[in-house]
């Protein structure tokens, strides 16, 4: 199989292109060139952004297309238009954010969509990823796969979200631990979205599949219990309610990263019905092998995480957390 990946050197499309390249498969990488392919890609440089900037893909045929762009939707058409007819699959890796807010939890494929167009501007996250998979949808109507990935977690995340609590909960000292731990969460591990992904190309699949682990795969107990394990038992982990944390005007999903109280924010994120995916092949592996495997990527680097400029960085300021610890 012949892959071009958009992107390809930062988290999800660098775990796309990784796994492609363990099946074998020739993998063409089109980026800027701010930051090195995996080995054993060919690199092709431009931005899309740019007059011109898709220079480098005017000649070239592929089995499969995987672009991840999250910005103005007028990049993904001006793409898959130049794309239509030399490539046999687009998958664009969406968002659930897609769907109108508030999806009610247990919410498929065909629920409520916000607006977008493929030939707006950027304006804000969810209308740009809805206005790209109409945009793939027009250049490529049969063979459009939207890969609507909910949280992602795992190796090269550059969001910050695990990396924050690993970093946190090594440092030591009482940590205030948002509960109840057994809130279910759902999340994707970036390896299960890229081999389900090249999996359901590969397969011929297109529309939209909600990517994300079954509910309650995982817990907000089974995530920091695990980061407390990888990083050696220094934390000491303080469950608190929700009500004090949410009084003391702490961000929930910023400032406590992956958590969110129930309410309607909770079932728009964790609660979206995966059945189909399932039904695709998705496997999701465990949330211990996730965190052991991103604490280890994280110790490659130092302990510091790459992070996306377009993104705050999350966590708690620690001062907040003592007074909300009582220390």
């Amino acid at each position: 199989m012949k892959l071009l990946m958009l992107g390809g050197t930062e988290f999800v499309g660098r775990a796309i292109t990784e796994d492609a390249l363990t099946r074998g498969w020739e993998v063409t990488v089109f980026h800027r060139g701010r930051h090195a392919p995996p080995p054993g890609t060919r690199a092709l440089h431009g931005d899309r952004t740019a007059p011109g900037g898709l220079a480098a893909l005017a000649e070239g045929e592929w089995d499969v297309v995987v672009d991840t762009w999250s910005g103005a939707p007028t990049a993904v058409r001006d793409s898959a238009r130049l794309l239509s007819g030399r490539a046999g699959r687009y998958a664009y890796v969406s968002s659930r954010s897609v769907y109108a807010y508030p999806a009610p939890a247990g919410q498929g494929e065909d629920g409520l969509l916000v607006g977008g167009s493929p030939d707006a501007a950027a304006t804000d996250y969810a209308e740009d990823k809805r206005g790209g998979e109409l945009a793939a949808l027009d250049a490529f109507p049969d063979s459009a796969l939207l890969v609507r990935a909910g949280l992602v977690l795992g190796p090269y995340e550059n969001v910050g979200r695990l990396p924050w609590w690993l970093n946190r909960i090594a440092r030591g000292g009482p940590v205030l631990a948002p509960g109840p731990r057994g809130l279910p969460l759902q999340y994707i591990d970036v390896r299960d979205l890229a081999r389900w992904t090249l999996d359901a190309a590969e397969a011929g699949l297109d529309g939209p599949y909600n990517l994300v682990a079954p509910v309650g795969h995982a817990t907000m107990g089974s995530l920091l219990d695990a980061c407390a394990a990888v990083t050696g038992g220094a934390g000491e982990l303080r469950w608190t309610d929700p009500a004090p944390i949410i009084a003391a005007g702490v961000e929930p999903w910023t400032e406590l990263p992956v958590w969110l109280p129930e309410g309607e924010s909770y079932d728009h994120m964790f609660g979206g019905d995966v059945t189909r995916a399932l039904e695709a092949g998705l496997k999701c592996r465990p949330v211990e092998e996730t965190v052991a495997d991103t604490w280890a990527w994280l110790r490659s680097l130092g302990g510091r995480a790459p992070q996306r400029g377009d993104r705050p960085a999350p966590g708690l300021d620690a001062a907040r957390e003592a007074a909300l610890l009582g220390l």
